[in-house]
């Protein structure tokens, strides 16, 4: 009897697991649905639409399509990750379409692709226009995206395990490799979410203890822990004036970006592990360096005042920098070009792979700076065997090529996005700092250089090409890029 050839895609299987996640996007929307309606607001019609609209497709994409196996290779597993990234985008900028204060589609796409990739961009000029229903949505989507969809799948469906799920945790998890903490994948994703969850839960009550109520607690926490950083008109009034808040939300943005993997082996009580760990102890590193620079161009500059200026202030502007939250003061453009500097540094940089945080992360510059130390070594002795050790153990020379890869590919994109906003006709400063700033998932705002407070202002075909920036920047760029390789469709 002839044997069936295994397809090049299973897209019966694909579409099941699409409905499956379609229906948990459904159970999100109920959060911001209760929300108006706990706060009488109009808008929870149009959430329970969209809601209903998501699961109920999701239900029968799940029970209809029945596919021959449930096999998933490596294809299936990128395909399937960059779909669900623009599927659920697609689906969550409904509410904004629909809302009080509706948007245009290009500026809907656009808030939902920044609120899952965590990338904080937004195209709203001011948070008083949006219910109450519309703010927690935005924070959910970020929280959602910050330890990832297909993670979260992992974590609730067991099945999976058996069925693709290591493809789909390294195509989705960041990082130039991927250790699983527990012996199945599904046990390292629900560690990693329960994780998560205790840190949020925890930067809740904290920030409630202090000049927030609950609604703004719970907002914040989101996204500071998913290092998102969407935030509402409360923020600048409370924050700023708060040391307290400022210190609690610089520990857990701190902390956000830090490998999970770590903390979790922390909280096991693993500590020399994360003592022991060469990118942990880089990326403290990291956040006193730049912090030190920052400090010394605010007394050279005499832009200080009091000892907020030069204690609070840089290192939660730091770490939210890192670490790819994109917190910012308004008066950050009279910084000075120096700070403006070290900023585009840090944003390259990003903290911990197997974080929340976006960049091309402090893992791949270790291996870099290594690397690059290496061959000026050779360079001298060239007859010299070297290598590239991380934590103790001796990195391959593929891997270390995909590190430079990656990180050339990385650049070329920046410039080929800045290049192209260019041509749409936004300023060049602005095109290629927004470019940059989507790509490293940060979201600082245009107002950096001048353009404009939020990413409202630009044109709509600009705010299409940086969501796509953004989805490439939040993957890691290959996960997406593969699926536009002829060779991805050929068997």
């Amino acid at each position: 009897m002839k044997r069936l050839e295994k397809p090049l895609v299973n897209i019966a299987q694909l579409l099941r697991i699409i409905g499956l996640l379609m229906i948990f996007e459904g159970m999100f929307l109920i959060v911001p649905t209760l929300t108006c309606v706990y706060y009488g607001e109009s808008d929870w019609l149009q959430f329970a639409a969209t809601a209903v609209l998501t699961a109920g497709l999701g239900s029968i994409l799940m029970t209809r399509i029945h596919p021959r196996t449930g096999y998933m290779g490596k294809r299936d597993g990128f395909l399937l990750t960059a779909l669900v990234w623009v599927i659920f985008s697609l689906f969550g900028m409904i509410p904004f379409l629909t809302c009080s204060s509706p948007m245009i589609l290009s500026d809907a796409f656009f808030e939902a692709m920044s609120g899952f990739t965590t990338t904080g961009a937004s195209v709203f000029t001011s948070g008083a226009a949006m219910s109450h229903g519309v703010l927690i949505w935005r924070a959910l989507m970020q929280w959602i995206g910050g330890m990832g969809i297909i993670l979260f799948t992992l974590a609730v469906v067991p099945m999976l395990n058996h069925s693709g799920g290591m493809q789909m945790f390294n195509a989705e998890v960041t990082g130039i490799t991927h250790d699983k903490i527990r012996p199945r994948i599904s046990q390292t994703a629900k560690s990693l979410w329960m994780i998560y969850i205790a840190l949020t839960l925890i930067l809740v009550f904290l920030l409630w203890l202090g000049p927030m109520d609950v609604f703004d607690s719970v907002c914040h926490a989101f996204g500071a822990v998913s290092t998102g950083g969407f935030t509402n008109d409360t923020f600048d009034a409370v924050c700023y004036h708060s040391v307290y808040v400022k210190v609690i939300l610089t520990v857990f943005m701190f902390l956000g970006g830090v490998n999970f993997g770590l903390i979790f082996k922390g909280f096991s009580g693993n500590f020399t592990a994360v003592k022991r760990n060469d990118v942990f102890r880089t990326y403290v590193l990291a956040i006193i360096a730049f912090y030190a620079l920052f400090v010394i161009s605010a007394i050279v500059r005499g832009d200080f005042h009091s000892w907020r200026d030069i204690t609070v202030d840089p290192i939660f502007q730091v770490v939210s920098t890192i670490t790819s939250t994109g917190y910012s003061p308004g008066n950050s453009h009279m910084w000075g070009s120096f700070v403006m500097a070290l900023m585009l540094m840090m944003m390259f940089s990003g903290a911990c792979a197997g974080s929340t945080s976006g960049g091309a992360k402090i893992d791949r510059m270790l291996f870099l700076f290594k690397n690059c130390r290496n061959e000026i070594y050779r360079t001298i002795h060239p007859n010299a065997i070297m290598s590239v050790r991380i934590n103790g153990r001796v990195v391959s020379p593929d891997l270390v090529g995909k590190v430079i890869a990656f990180l050339c590919i990385y650049m070329l994109l920046v410039a080929a996005g800045g290049t192209i906003l260019s041509a749409l006709g936004v300023p060049v400063a602005d095109a290629f700092f927004s470019a940059f700033s989507c790509m490293s998932n940060t979201g600082f705002g245009a107002e950096i250089t001048g353009y404009g407070a939020t990413y409202e202002l630009l044109p709509d075909a600009a705010k299409w090409l940086l969501s796509l920036l953004m989805l490439i920047g939040r993957l890691e760029i290959f996960t997406v890029l593969v699926l536009f390789a002829p060779a991805f469709w050929r068997k």
